[in-house]
């Protein structure tokens, strides 16, 4: 069976979990302590095999502080999940937090509070803050150590009025958690990363870059070796915009969570240059209604200065718009080219799809009512529709029949009129008397502006035993463990069916399906279950699989990896070339992927696309 946007359904209900439960952590009980930074843990609900806790750090020192860093151990069989008002990182049993960034400062007497769930029934322990004891024990003082100055710094890109800087990551006794970029003597950007592109800058003009680092505790580095850039002339002409073929890319709304990637990441992996649309992934299904999936991540959650696209913070005003609609409003601004479309279903929220077919019309109008709401209406562009599957059987079964994906693109077509980008993500199968021939695909061609066919999850751990196969061929090979489970079958088949080549799109995963127990290399070995994935067994980042488990052969058109006892399929730049060659030889409108968060900090897969594509 396809399972073209299971990869997205699981990575969403996940997702949501975190978005219901909030997000933070906390760290144990102490006493306080005069004139020192303190923190108190406490459990605020305990019901047995789990708990909700708190944690509150105070500034009991005379002066404000600038950042803090909690860090503690857990016993085995506890473990923290779902964090707020905090970011954290895993190792082991050992859990560090640090600020939001919008709560960095604590102001002398002053608190700053953060909150998590968890497993088990077991408590923290070796409870530091900012290097130091919670309790106060051994302040003040505390971190006192500045981290090293940051190393190599270079120019890694410019234009007229940007440049862009990379750096060797500094050292620090406790951790660093920023870096500020400075343009001469003044600050011009804050990150956590070991890149920046600051922007604003004139053409043809010589600007001289230092970066420090920072910690938790607020200590400085030296500056690191100055760079000198000169940006390039402007020749009074705009920039040449992207090329006539189209590179979409789906944002997750959920990875603002924890992938901790943000709008902001678009622009500054250089992937908002190069791309020409953004799918905003999901909007849900209920009652035959367009409803919002996670309304703090779309338009509620504050972005500090840092975090923000333009170095604007969020404002709590009345009426106020924040979160990723806001950024993405941001992030167009910058980017006057990119379209934003808002993309409603996917793998775990398609089952309100049959109502919704009941009365086309209905949907339709819902739909267009709330993308095009006046809070958020500049942002979008369109819709886009991710039904999994017509007619067929994906996370549920829907019997709406035939002609009930055609009826619905038409009402979606008609409420939101020529001017608006009305598209679908579609299956993939294209075997005999599979997904593809279960809807009128062909009919409903002529109401979309393009499709997006899943060319991405054919095969995968999802059956555990294998045999291994890459999860998006381009073409069949030998021994293939299903006929009509590759790209250009689907391709070729949308095709016969009426859908023109100039409405077709090539999927792209930035991720790869793999199997451990495996000890054949070649594809079509046996496994003996999912191998171990970040977020979920049996899938990985392409950004963590190229350094983790080099591609070691290709087959079909994509590579496949055996590193171990395990045996992965991904795509690399190299086989995401000869697809964009596949792309102009067919005619293709374009390339599309899931998902912007698995690309390298550098967008080496999205350049692999906009080089493939010219």
């Amino acid at each position: 069976m396809s399972r073209s946007g299971g990869r997205r359904a699981l990575a969403l209900a996940g997702a949501l979990t975190i978005a219901a439960a909030g997000s933070a952590v906390v760290a144990p009980a102490a006493a306080t302590a005069a004139a020192a930074v303190t923190a108190t843990c406490t459990k605020t609900s305990d019901w047995g095999t789990g708990f909700e806790g708190k944690c509150t750090i105070t500034n009991g020192t005379g002066t404000a502080i600038s950042g803090w860093r909690l860090e503690f151990d857990l016993p085995s069989g506890t473990s923290i999940g779902a964090t707020w008002d905090a970011k954290k990182s895993v190792s082991g049993d050992h859990y560090t937090f640090t600020d939001a960034g919008w709560n960095a400062t604590i102001q002398a007497g002053g608190t700053a509070s953060f909150g998590f769930n968890g497993t088990g029934s077991g408590w923290i322990s070796g409870c530091t803050i900012n290097g130091a004891a919670c309790d106060g024990s051994g302040q003040p003082g505390g971190d006192t150590q500045a981290p090293s100055a940051p190393g190599n710094l270079r120019s890694t890109g410019k234009t007229a009025t940007s440049v862009t800087l990379a750096w060797n990551a500094a050292t620090d006794d406790v951790g660093v958690t920023a870096y500020d970029v400075y343009r001469g003597d003044t600050k011009a950007a804050t990150v956590t990363g070991t890149s920046a592109t600051v922007s604003g800058l004139s053409p043809d003009t010589t600007y001289t870059f230092t970066v420090r680092a920072r910690d938790a505790a607020g200590n400085t580095s030296p500056a690191s070796n100055a760079v000198s850039v000169t940006t390039d002339a402007d020749d009074g002409n705009p920039d040449p915009g992207p090329s006539d073929r189209k590179i979409i890319g789906y944002f997750a709304e959920w990875g603002v969570y924890q992938r901790n990637y943000h709008v902001k990441n678009i622009d500054t992996s250089g992937s908002a240059a190069k791309l020409t649309h953004i799918n905003y992934a999901f909007g849900n299904v209920q009652n035959g209604q367009c409803t919002i999936g996670d309304s703090y991540a779309a338009y509620d959650r504050f972005y500090s200065a840092a975090e923000s696209v333009d170095g604007q913070a969020d404002t709590w005003d009345s009426g106020a718009l924040r979160g990723n609609f806001n950024q993405l409003r941001k992030l167009k601004k910058k980017y006057p080219h990119l379209k934003v479309l808002w993309s409603f279903g996917g793998w775990s929220w398609s089952g309100g799809f049959g109502q919704a077919a009941r009365n086309p019309a209905a949907f339709a109008d819902s739909c267009y009512r709330l993308v095009e709401d006046p809070r958020w209406a500049d942002v979008f562009d369109g819709i886009d529709i991710d039904w999994e599957y017509p007619n067929a059987c994906g996370a549920t079964c829907d019997n709406s029949g035939p002609d009930a994906f055609r009826e619905l693109m038409a009402a979606l077509r008609q409420r939101f009129g020529p001017n608006n980008l009305v598209t679908a993500a579609i299956t993939a199968d294209a075997s005999s008397g599979g997904k593809i021939d279960a809807a009128d695909y062909g009919g409903a061609a002529q109401y979309v502006d393009w499709y997006l066919p899943m060319t991405y999850d054919f095969f995968g751990a999802f059956d555990a035993d294998g045999p291994t196969a890459p999860h998006s061929p381009l073409t069949s090979y030998p021994g293939i463990p299903q006929e009509g489970f590759n790209s250009d079958a689907a391709i070729q088949k949308l095709k016969a069916k009426g859908v023109p080549a100039s409405k077709l799109l090539l999927g792209i995963g930035f991720y790869g399906r793999g199997w451990t127990g495996v000890t054949q290399s070649a594809p079509g070995g046996s496994a003996t279950g999912p191998a171990p994935g970040t977020y979920e067994q049996g899938i990985e980042d392409y950004k963590v699989l190229k350094d983790r488990c080099p591609a070691t052969g290709t087959v079909g058109g994509t590579a496949y990896a055996h590193c171990g006892n395990q045996w992965w399929g991904y795509d690399t730049p190299a086989t995401i070339g000869g697809k964009m060659n596949y792309v102009k030889n067919q005619g293709l409108a374009g390339s599309f992927f899931w998902e912007l968060s698995g690309d390298t900090g550098n967008g080496e897969l999205i350049s692999a696309m906009r080089n493939g594509l010219g």
